[in-house]
């Protein structure tokens, strides 16, 4: 068995970092993530939210792998969150559901916010294998490993959530609340997209191109690029 702990701190709010956590998914970095649908989704007496969701996620094996260790290259894994507004804590836990005589991995995230301002998130990851045949701890420790090198990678994923978050000026109340960040990412679109009010006379294209001589340049912000990287993908 193999363990691994991190802990990161962010110049954000509990509320954004919290948020961006539930809506990591999709992000430029996280092309291993094929899906990410609700279970089940409730709010507790105490005003928690109590989250389950399902992700399957794809990957490879190592080249000294024997043949046949693993059937299929996807495997399903289980997301189980809590969100207590009130005490600005989230604490979430995902473990994989197949594959697990080969590897299991238990991933405790908790994130809270510190006395001044800003959110400290900790990570306890967990590595055990049943596979034997001399294998365990070569399998061990190539999962910790693994898990190390990826998570520079989904830190930068996690950056662009933030950062569209933070640039979609959403109010700091974010559970629950009517203006969700998918919201709030459809009406800029449409903003963007929206057609010129202004009347031209038929047949004026000396006119029109003097009004685009003189427009401002494209927007090419992060929404452009969000966008074009949702087309692309």
């Amino acid at each position: 068995m193999r363990f691994y702990t991190q802990s990161f701190l962010y110049d954000d709010p509990w509320s954004i970092v919290s948020l961006a956590y539930l809506l990591r998914y999709p992000n430029p970095y996280s092309t291993h993530i094929l899906s990410c649908d609700v279970i089940s989704r409730e709010v507790t007496p105490s005003g928690s939210l109590l989250t389950t969701r399902l992700i399957l996620k794809t990957g490879s094996l190592p080249r000294w792998a024997p043949k046949g260790m693993i059937q299929r290259g996807e495997s399903w894994v289980l997301e189980e969150s809590e969100v207590d507004p009130l005490g600005k804590v989230m604490r979430c836990t995902t473990k994989n559901l197949d594959h697990v005589k080969v590897m299991r991995v238990e991933e405790h995230i908790h994130i809270r916010q510190t006395a001044d301002g800003k959110t400290l998130q900790t990570t306890e990851a967990m590595f055990m294998s049943g596979f034997g045949w001399g294998l365990t701890k070569k399998i061990e420790n190539y999962g910790l490993a693994k898990f190390k090198a990826n998570l520079q990678r989904s830190r930068e994923g996690f950056a662009v959530i933030l950062n569209l978050i933070r640039q979609s000026r959403m109010q700091p109340m974010t559970m629950g609340a009517p203006n969700s960040f998918l919201l709030s990412h459809r009406s800029h679109s449409a903003m963007e997209s929206k057609p010129s009010t202004q009347h031209e006379a038929p047949g004026n294209d000396s006119g029109r191109d003097d009004a685009r001589q003189g427009a401002p340049p494209a927007r090419t912000g992060i929404w452009s690029r969000w966008k074009t990287w949702l087309r692309s993908g």
